[in-house]
């Protein structure tokens, strides 16, 4: 293959890689030592602002213009807007009353028109409303939590919102607000039961009570410091997500924010966040990452509190805006940082202290390692070639200066792979069980490695023109048995990758049943350069969604993903972090296939043997078993929509969660410990009995390579 500088920069630019993951919220000032009395401090927004106006217009103009769906701003999108809108403020339906709803949702089919003509009164409207309501029910949980509770009450909470309705009354609020603190309470208490957890309270007491208030009254003074460009970001970004969920607006403030972020500050923990229904939940742990090498924070973990350095106070951060969550935790390298984590958003919190490190290219690259594996009950002994690639990597910058030695996971794979070749490695697999993506050029490339050339990915654009990508490049570096392992974190251009081989029959795919699911393209339109050619001022951005991926045989990889051949279970694949999760997302589509050539490294009877023989062993292997009991139980908790309120019970359901907590832990461990580059766990042992056997199959029908 062509490995020269150039080559990387033939393809058009297509993805914009967003290195931050987040709900758009209101940004705060942060500051956690207010008192009870300044919560029902005057509130006073003022009227939006001359150029508000003109923002909005504008992105009513973008958004059916540059939008892949091409769709109108319309009454759909209106309505969808408002939902979103309402969520963004309360998202656990506490504060508004139903009567609140009924009166917005009447000018619900209107959004379109009134952001057409810059109008923002009803934004303004809904969320005045808003600081209203929290208000009024700060000062009702104020009133009860000087009070007493009955923890021995056989009732119960319901904790998903879609399960539950809006207040239609004071008393109703009042019932379900005294639920709502019953159950913090019971959280802190039963955290408190744990020594360790005990000295994490805020203030180093046991006075819960203190701590709730403290929480509500900053939680409202935190909403009384929204500005104009915050309530703006909030209401336009609902007309964007109505779209897609990756399409938003980001204020002159988030823009400044997110721009120092992509270019400079590289330093923190390496973990995406987002806000959900009040809290912090991380979506992903990035390779080399200082969370990484730490090895237990994971994907759907809450953080509940962060504190700085070996001693400092443990801040509470339930229902602190996301983007105040995030100055707490990033930092510079070196320096500790201490999370509350409940795993998984249950059971009791756990603190992990992280020392705050600025990812490392050498840390997240390809890393591979010969394994000579023997399937049980047979007497071959094969050597397998496993290389485990966290993302899809490209130095840009020494690409740019035409820098002989720049580094590229497709570079970095194929001398693994020429390795391999030297040391007699009769089959491979390529981990991107963990990979969330990365430069598309290096998909590209990299598939390149594996097949001769031909198209490795179709784009969709706004106008509905079809641009195919391929490999230019005649030969391959790796033409023996390939297996390449994928989970639900695969995304983007993992994705690409996996499916591009499934396509060309040129290897199988084990895993999850299906990868991530993120078919789409992002860019970002500076709203100041689009209102004035020459004025450089800062109106804030649109991130907009205008493209679309489709594999060769023509499939979209939106919301469906890569499907495996081979379904090995995992509880991964019952999370609900895919695409096809996300509220709004576009829908799986298909265009017309592209032409290129089939290998014959995939027989549908051989691919049927290896099911046969994988499930057999799976079914007889004690800890596949365990794992498929501990998925059950993963499943059932995940499903309950109440928590019961009588202490006993909530104690017995905690501690059940803690013990599978607990089983797991090590397993989480050791799959997010970078140190290592294969595992020899049960899971990996299976993926390497499949490629144990693929070989063999592929042998005797005289398939073994793809010449």
């Amino acid at each position: 293959m062509d490995n020269s500088p150039r080559k990387y920069f033939r393809l058009r630019f297509l993805l914009f890689l967003v290195a931050i993951c987040f709900t758009p919220q209101a940004i705060f000032a942060q500051d956690g030592s207010e008192q009870t009395s300044e919560a029902t401090a005057e509130f006073t927004l003022g009227e939006p602002p001359a150029r508000d106006g003109r923002v909005a217009r504008l992105i009513a103009a973008l958004m059916p213009r540059n939008h892949i769906s091409a769709k109108r701003l319309d009454d759909t999108i209106s309505e969808r807007a408002l939902k979103l809108y309402i969520k963004s403020l309360d998202p656990l339906k506490l504060y508004f009353y139903q009567s609140d709803i009924e009166e917005f949702e009447e000018a619900k089919l209107e959004i379109d028109n009134m952001v057409q003509n810059g109008d923002l009164g009803l934004a303004y409207k809904i969320f005045s409303r808003f600081i209203q309501r929290v208000d009024e029910r700060v000062a009702v949980a104020m009133e009860l939590l000087d009070g007493e509770f009955d923890f021995t009450l056989e009732e119960s909470i319901v904790t998903d919102p879609d399960e539950t309705e809006y207040a239609k009354s004071p008393q109703d609020s009042r019932d379900r607000w005294r639920r709502q603190i019953k159950y913090a309470m019971l959280d802190l208490r039963d955290d408190a039961a744990d020594e360790e957890a005990a000295s994490d309270t805020e203030d180093g007491s046991d006075d819960y009570t203190e701590q709730l208030q403290r929480r509500y009254s900053r939680y409202a003074k935190r909403w009384k410091q929204t500005d104009n460009d915050d309530l703006l970001e909030m209401f336009l970004t609902s007309v964007t997500t109505a779209y897609d969920p990756h399409s938003t607006y980001m204020s002159p403030g988030t823009l400044n924010d997110f721009q120092i972020q992509m270019s400079l500050n590289l330093d923190g923990i390496g973990a995406q966040l987002r806000e959900k229904d009040g809290t912090t939940v991380v979506t992903r742990i990035i390779p080399g990452g200082a969370a990484a090498k730490h090895g237990k924070l994971k994907t759907d973990d809450v953080i509940v509190t962060v504190g700085q350095g070996d001693d400092g106070e443990m801040v509470d951060v339930v229902e602190m805006p996301l983007s105040d969550v995030v100055d707490l935790i990033r930092g510079k390298a070196g320096t500790l940082v201490r999370l509350g984590v409940k795993q998984g958003g249950v059971g009791n919190v756990e603190e992990y202290k992280i020392t705050r490190a600025r990812v490392q290219l050498e840390e997240s690259a390809a890393r591979g390692e010969i394994i000579e594996h023997q399937v049980p009950g047979s007497d071959e002994t094969l050597k397998i070639g496993y290389i485990n690639l966290p993302s899809f990597y490209l130095d840009m910058d020494a690409a740019r200066q035409e820098k002989a030695d720049f580094r590229s996971s497709t570079r970095d794979v194929r001398r693994i792979l020429i390795d391999f070749q030297e040391k007699g490695v009769a089959g491979l697999v390529l981990d991107l069980s963990k990979n969330g993506g990365g430069s598309l050029t290096e998909a590209i490339n990299l598939t390149g490695l594996f097949i001769d050339r031909g198209p490795v990915v179709q784009v969709k654009n706004s106008d509905g023109s079809i641009q195919q990508y391929a490999d230019e490049q005649g030969g391959t570096t790796w033409d023996k048995p390939l297996v390449v392992m994928t989970s639900k974190f695969s995304a983007s251009a993992s994705e690409i990758f996996a499916g591009a081989i499934k396509d060309y029959g040129r290897g199988i795919v084990v895993g999850d049943p299906a990868t991530h699911g993120k078919g789409t393209v992002q860019t970002l339109m500076d709203l100041g350069q689009q209102l004035f050619a020459h004025n450089r001022a800062n109106y804030g951005a649109l991130k907009v969604t205008l493209q679309q991926f489709y594999l060769p045989d023509g499939q979209s990889t939106q919301r469906k993903g890569v499907t495996a051949d081979i379904v090995l279970p995992s509880i991964s694949a019952k999370m609900d972090v895919a695409e096809g999760d996300l509220q709004y997302a576009l829908e799986h589509d298909v265009v017309a296939g592209a032409k290129h050539s089939v290998y014959n490294m995939v027989p549908l009877d051989l691919l049927d043997e290896l099911r046969v023989q994988s499930e057999k062993r799976v079914t007889a292997n004690e800890e596949f078993t365990d794992l498929l009991r501990r998925i059950s139980s993963y499943v059932a908790q995940k499903e309950e929509d109440s928590v019961p309120l009588n202490e006993s019970a909530f104690v017995a359901r905690r501690q059940e969660l803690e013990s599978q907590n607990k089983d797991e832990e090590q397993e989480l461990v050791e799959q997010m410990n970078d140190g290592v580059v294969y595992r020899d766990g049960f899971y990996n042992r299976e993926v390497m009995n499949i490629v144990h056997d693929y070989i063999q199959g592929l042998r005797e029908k005289n398939l073994d390579n793809a010449g």
